[in-house]
């Protein structure tokens, strides 16, 4: 038999994967709060609940993959959310990345309505969705990730066991932190070597040879040096994502001077305007927007 998905979140990876999903053989039914996001999925021919209630309904397995914390609050414990129905049996998968308070708040909650629940967000782009080869970090017990394996496994290549529930969501700030902080290092760097005559192109080529250089770096030349660029992560999501971890750090006590600078600059992009665009895109901010001018 056919593996039964509810599904909720339509948005770039939701899109994805559901594809990936429906393309390997299982039976998906989806929602997202957005009307845009619903007309241009039926215009797809995707079966669609009128609820998250009906989605989980659907779903033997109900995966979720939103933008932020109260949303996910809002679809578990809202009204036609989730847990206003049976649930009874069914495993959540919550893919979204959030807080690692919000993962423990809403497992037991989840366990109490008869079901269970695993934090699984995941790194990797659009192509590694549609290919299986994401990267899920997983939060709960060996029991529930083994029952959740046959659905991760279509999605991910590599699927990691890292604690109790809450745990999948602090790897992936961890994860995120890096990236952003590399990113707000290479905009400055572009910055700085550009306010001294350096030449943007021959900056790129000799960082890429660099003992920084990565795999991100090399893909997003293009949109460091500012050309158009598909949007991968858009920068108010990674904005979104560093407040999580500044706040999750000042409940736990732990200073983060780092990542505090680094969301003051992404606020700045956002309130300028440039939320949508591409995380590689800071750097062309922080060299039009943030230096102070010089007659």
């Amino acid at each position: 038999m056919a593996i039964k998905v509810g599904l909720v979140g339509l948005g770039r990876m939701g899109r994805a994967i559901h594809a990936r999903l429906t393309e390997n053989g299982c039976e998906v039914m989806a929602w997202d709060q957005d009307a845009r996001a619903m007309k241009s999925a039926a215009d797809h021919q995707v079966r669609l609940a009128d609820s998250p209630r009906a989605a989980a309904a659907f779903g033997e397995f109900v995966i979720s993959s939103i933008t932020e914390d109260n949303g996910v609050r809002a679809i578990y414990r809202g009204q036609d959310g989730f847990l206003s129905g049976d649930v009874k049996g069914k495993m959540f998968i919550e893919m979204s990345t959030l807080q690692p308070m919000t993962g423990r708040e809403l497992a037991p909650v989840v366990e109490a309505a008869g079901a269970r629940m695993i934090d699984s967000p995941v790194f990797g782009t659009i192509p590694h969705v549609r290919q299986g080869k994401l990267y899920a970090m997983v939060g709960g017990t060996p029991d529930d990730l083994e029952r959740a394996r046959p659905v991760l496994e279509i999605l991910a290549g590599k699927i990691a066991l890292m604690g109790p529930n809450g745990a999948g969501y602090a790897m992936k700030l961890a994860v995120n932190l890096g990236l952003a902080s590399f990113i707000q290092a290479t905009a400055e760097s572009l910055a700085l070597g550009v306010r001294e005559g350096l030449q943007l192109e021959q900056m790129l080529d000799i960082l890429g040879e660099a003992p920084t250089a990565n795999g991100w770096f090399a893909g997003r030349k293009g949109a460091l040096k500012g050309e158009p660029a598909d949007v991968t992560l858009d920068l108010k999501t990674l904005r979104k994502d560093i407040l999580s971890v500044v706040a999750t750090a000042a409940i736990d006590g732990q200073p983060m001077p780092l990542s505090s600078g680094v969301l003051a600059s992404l606020s700045a992009a956002v309130a300028s305007g440039w939320g949508d665009r591409d995380i590689g895109d800071l750097a062309q901010f922080f060299r039009e927007h943030m230096g102070q001018k010089f007659n």
